[in-house]
C-alpha cells in the first residue's frame, strides 16, 4: 500500500512537471537521463504556469498536501507572486464533492427525512470548499437565522491515514539515516501531526473548540467567533451562524472601506499572544481563508475567525519558558535566551554558552528596528536552522503548531501593514503577562484558587502533623535498620561470589579427573562438593 501511494505521489509530481522547479544546478546529467527514461509519465501541463502546476498537483494529492500549500500561500516573501496567488486558491476554493452526496450526509447525520424539516433556502452550490470539508448556506427554521452547514468530505479519513502512514515511514528513514535525523525528531513531529489532523476530522471537536474560544473572547473588540448550534452538531456535520466579512487577504476591499490596517495588524498580534499566553488555547489554522474582517466600524476593525478544527495548547512550563524567551529576545538579552534554551533542555547542557549566545546574536540583531517589509525571513530562517544544527538543538514537537501559527500571523501582518513593528507590538503584552505570573498579584491569585482545597484539608492538618512528627522521631532507627540490611545484603553477595568461584573450580576439577581416567570416586566426590557449592551460591542470592 505504501509503495503504491509513493508511486502515485511521484507520478503526480512528474505529470505536473514539478521536477522542473528544481534549480538546474541540482539537476545533473544522470538526473535528466533518469527523467527521460520515465517516458510513460510525461508533463501533461507544459503550457501552465509553475504556480498553477504546483496548485493542481497539491489538489490532486489530497488534504495533507493542500494544507502544506495553504501554509506556503501566507508567505509571499518566500514565493514568486504567481505561485503565491495560485496557492491562495487552496484556502477555500478546492474542487467540491457532489452536492447530492452532501445532502445525503446531512440528512443521515441529523436523522431527518428531508432538509426542509430543519432548513429553508438550502443552497446546493457550496459557499466554500476546503481540503477536509465544504460548507453550504441555509436558513435554520426554528431560529429564523442564516447558517452555514459544514460537511466532512466522504472517505477523507482513509486518504489522510494513508498519507500520514507514508510520512511516518519516511520520517523513520530520515531519523535513522540522516546526520541530523535524531536532532530533528521527525518521527515525533509526524506523530504530533497525525494527532492534530485526525482531530480535525471530528467536527464535534471543532464545535467544542469554537465554543471555548468564543467564551474566551466574549466582549472582545479584536475577535468575533460565530455561534455554533450544538444541538445540530455531529461528528461529520456542524451547523453554525453565517458571518459576513471581507477576507483578510483582500487588501483592496479593506482599503476601499477605509479599514485602519495598522490597528488591524496590531490586533492580529494581540489575538495570537492572548490565545497562547492568557488562554493556552489557540487557533492553529489561521491561514487567510479562515480569517475575515467585519464590515462594521472599519476605523476600529474586528477579526472574525472560522474553522476551529485545529487548535493548539501549551503546558505551564513551556508557556513560561516561551514568554521568558520572547522577552529576553525583545530586550536583546541573548545571554538569557541561550541560558533559557539550556535550562529547558532544548539544547545539550555541555554546549559552550558563549558561542551559543554569539550564534543567536548574529542571527537576530540585524532584524531589530526594522519593519516587516525590510526583513528577509527566508534568510533569517536559514540562519536559525544552521545555528540550531551547529549547537545540536532538538526540535520540540509540542511547539510545531505554535511555530506554524506564528508564521501565519507574521505573514498576515506583512500583507496587512508591512511597516508593522512586530517586536514593539508584542513586547508590552508579554511583559504584563509575566508580571501577572510572578508578582504579588499572581501569588494572591494562586492562593485564592487553592483556598477551597486547603479549606477542605484544614481539619486533617493536626492528624497529618502528628503522623509526620512520629515518622520523623522514628526516622533514625529506620535509617539504621536499612543500613544494617544493606551491609547484610553485601555480605551475602560477597559470600555467594566466593562460593560460586569455588563451585566453578570444583566442577572443572571433577571434569578433569574424569577425563584423565582417575578413579570415579575422586571425580564423584568433587562433583558432589561442586553441586553443594552451586546450591549454596544460588541460595545466598535468592
Amino acid at each position: 500500500m505504501k509503495i503504491a501511494r509513493m508511486y502515485r505521489i511521484g507520478a503526480v509530481l512528474l505529470e505536473h512537471g514539478l521536477d522542473e522547479l528544481i534549480p538546474k544546478r541540482f539537476r545533473p546529467w544522470y538526473f535528466r537521463w533518469w527523467r527521460k527514461c520515465i517516458f510513460w509519465l510525461p508533463n501533461k501541463h507544459k503550457h501552465e504556469s509553475q504556480g498553477r502546476r504546483l496548485r493542481l498537483a497539491l489538489e490532486t494529492l489530497g488534504p495533507v498536501y493542500i494544507k502544506f500549500g495553504q501554509m506556503l500561500s501566507t508567505r509571499r516573501d518566500l514565493l514568486p507572486p504567481d505561485m503565491a496567488n495560485e496557492l491562495m486558491v487552496l484556502q477555500d476554493k478546492v474542487p467540491p464533492f457532489d452536492s447530492e452526496q452532501a445532502q445525503a450526509i446531512i440528512k443521515e447525520a441529523l436523522h431527518i427525512d428531508s432538509l426542509e424539516e430543519l432548513f429553508d433556502d438550502f443552497n446546493p452550490t457550496p459557499l466554500a470548499s476546503a481540503s477536509v470539508a465544504q460548507v453550504h448556506t441555509a436558513k435554520l427554521k426554528e431560529e429564523n437565522k442564516e447558517v452555514v452547514i459544514k460537511v466532512l468530505r466522504p472517505g477523507i479519513k482513509q486518504t489522510i491515514e494513508a498519507d500520514v502512514d507514508l510520512l511516518s515511514a519516511f520520517a523513520s528513514l530520515v531519523q535513522r539515516w540522516l546526520p541530523d535525523g535524531k536532532r530533528l525528531r521527525p518521527v515525533e513531529v509526524v506523530k504530533e501531526y497525525r494527532r492534530t489532523i485526525l482531530d480535525e476530522l471530528d467536527l464535534l471537536r471543532e464545535a467544542a473548540n469554537g465554543i471555548q474560544i468564543k467564551r474566551n473572547f466574549e466582549g472582545s473588540q479584536a475577535l468575533y467567533v460565530p455561534h455554533f448550534y450544538s444541538e445540530h452538531c455531529r461528528k461529520n456535520v456542524i451547523v453554525l451562524e453565517r458571518i459576513y466579512g471581507i477576507p483578510v487577504s483582500d487588501i483592496d476591499a479593506l482599503i476601499a472601506q477605509g479599514t485602519n490596517l495598522k490597528i488591524l495588524a496590531e490586533r492580529g498580534v494581540e489575538v495570537f499572544f492572548t490565545q497562547v499566553f492568557r488562554d493556552s488555547f489557540f487557533h492553529a489554522d489561521m491561514h487567510p481563508g479562515n480569517i475575515f474582517v467585519s464590515y462594521e466600524h472599519p476605523e476600529n476593525p474586528k477579526y472574525i475567525g472560522i474553522d476551529y478544527g485545529i487548535v493548539g495548547t501549551l503546558n505551564k512550563e513551556d508557556k513560561r519558558y516561551l514568554a521568558e524567551n520572547f522577552i529576553a529576545f525583545f530586550n536583546r538579552d541573548y545571554r538569557k535566551v541561550a541560558e533559557l534554551h539550556v535550562d529547558s533542555g532544548w539544547v545539550p547542557a555541555d554546549i559552550n554558552i558563549d558561542d551559543f549566545e554569539m550564534g543567536i546574536r548574529t542571527v537576530c540583531e540585524p532584524i531589530f528596528q526594522k519593519p516587516l517589509a525590510d526583513i528577509s525571513f527566508g534568510n533569517v530562517l536559514l540562519q536559525l536552522f544552521n545555528t540550531a544544527r551547529r549547537f545540536d538543538m532538538q526540535v520540540q514537537p509540542q511547539l510545531v503548531l505554535l511555530q506554524k501559527t506564528l508564521l501565519y500571523v507574521e505573514g498576515l501582518g506583512r500583507q496587512l501593514y508591512p511597516q508593522l513593528d512586530l517586536w514593539k507590538t508584542a513586547k508590552p503584552f508579554l511583559e504584563n503577562w509575566m508580571k501577572e505570573q510572578i508578582g504579588p498579584k499572581a501569588m494572591f491569585k494562586q492562593i485564592k484558587e487553592n483556598l477551597p482545597f486547603w479549606s477542605e484539608k484544614l481539619p486533617e492538618m493536626p492528624d497529618l502533623l502528628y503522623d509526620t512528627m512520629r515518622q520523623v522521631k522514628h526516622l533514625p532507627r529506620l535509617l539504621e535498620q536499612q543500613h544494617q540490611e544493606q551491609l547484610r545484603q553485601r555480605a551475602r553477595i560477597q559470600k555467594a561470589r566466593i562460593t560460586g568461584h569455588l563451585a566453578i573450580a570444583l566442577s572443572v576439577g571433577a571434569l578433569a579427573a574424569h577425563l584423565l581416567g582417575q578413579h570415579h570416586l575422586y571425580s564423584g566426590l568433587l562433583g558432589l562438593v561442586a553441586a553443594y557449592c552451586w546450591y549454596k551460591s544460588f541460595r545466598l542470592l535468592s
